[in-house]
C-alpha cells in the first residue's frame, strides 16, 4: 500500500467515526426525550435499529456539527505529533438548566492514532462502534429527566488550538463560553474500547450532589 492508499484508508476512518458521531448525537437526543418522538424516524446503521431527525434544520445542525469536526480529526496535534493523534479531544452533548447552568454531559472522549489507522478494516471498525449504538439504545435509565426550558448544544475540546481559518469547514465551529462545575463531577461509565487506531469512551457527567444543593445560612 503507498502513501496515497494510506491517506485514503485514513480519510476512511476518519469519516466512519465522524458518521458515527452523528447518528450517535441523534440518538442521545431522542434518548433525552427533548423533542417528541414524531421528530424522529427508525433507521439501520451499522445494522443496529437508530434514530434520524426528521425535520431539515435539526437533521442539518447535527450533520455539519459532526461533519465539521472532520478537518481536526485528520489534523495532527502540534504537540503531540510524534504520536500523530488528532486535534479532536472529546466531543460532548451538553443540556443546559434555563440558567444556562449544565446538568447533564454525554462525553465521547476520543484518540485516534492517525499513523495506524490505515491498517484498520473498515468492518472491524464498525463493529467496536456499532457497541456504543447499542449501548446507547438501552442507557435510559442512565440517564436523569430534563428541567423545564432547557437547551443542548455539541462542544468540542481540542488538545491544542488550530490555525484560524485553516478549514471552510473548520469554520462552522466557534468558540464557547460554556459553564464549567466548580467540584468534580460524577462520572457514570456507559462503554469503552481501547484498540488501535481508536480508543474510545462514553461516558455521563452529573454535577456532585454538594453542587446542586443551595448553601444554607447559619
Amino acid at each position: 500500500m503507498n502513501m496515497k492508499d494510506n491517506d485514503s484508508q485514513t480519510g476512511e476512518v476518519a469519516r466512519t467515526l465522524v458518521e458515527f458521531l452523528e447518528v450517535a448525537i441523534t440518538m442521545i437526543v431522542f434518548l433525552k426525550g427533548f423533542y417528541p418522538s414524531a421528530a424522529f424516524e427508525r433507521r439501520r446503521y451499522m445494522n443496529v435499529v437508530v434514530q434520524r431527525a426528521r425535520h431539515p434544520e435539526l437533521r442539518d445542525y447535527m450533520h455539519s456539527a459532526a461533519s465539521g469536526l472532520l478537518p481536526f480529526i485528520q489534523k495532527n496535534d502540534a504537540l503531540n505529533n510524534v504520536c500523530k493523534q488528532g486535534l479532536v479531544e472529546r466531543v460532548a452533548v451538553i443540556f443546559f438548566s434555563s440558567d444556562n447552568v449544565p446538568v447533564e454531559r454525554f462525553i465521547f472522549k476520543l484518540t485516534i492514532n492517525l499513523s495506524s489507522a490505515a491498517s484498520v478494516e473498515e468492518n472491524q471498525l464498525e463493529f467496536a462502534l456499532r457497541s456504543f449504538l447499542v449501548k446507547l439504545s438501552v442507557a435510559n435509565p442512565l440517564v436523569k429527566p430534563l428541567p423545564p426550558n432547557c437547551r443542548w448544544e455539541v462542544t468540542a475540546y481540542l488538545r491544542s488550538l488550530p490555525d484560524v481559518g485553516s478549514s471552510k469547514e473548520g469554520e462552522l465551529w466557534i468558540p464557547t463560553d460554556t459553564k464549567q462545575w466548580m467540584k468534580p463531577p460524577v462520572i457514570t461509565p456507559v462503554k469503552s474500547l481501547n484498540s488501535e487506531p481508536l480508543c474510545l469512551q462514553l461516558y455521563l457527567e452529573h454535577p456532585s450532589l454538594s453542587e446542586t444543593q443551595p448553601c444554607q445560612a447559619l
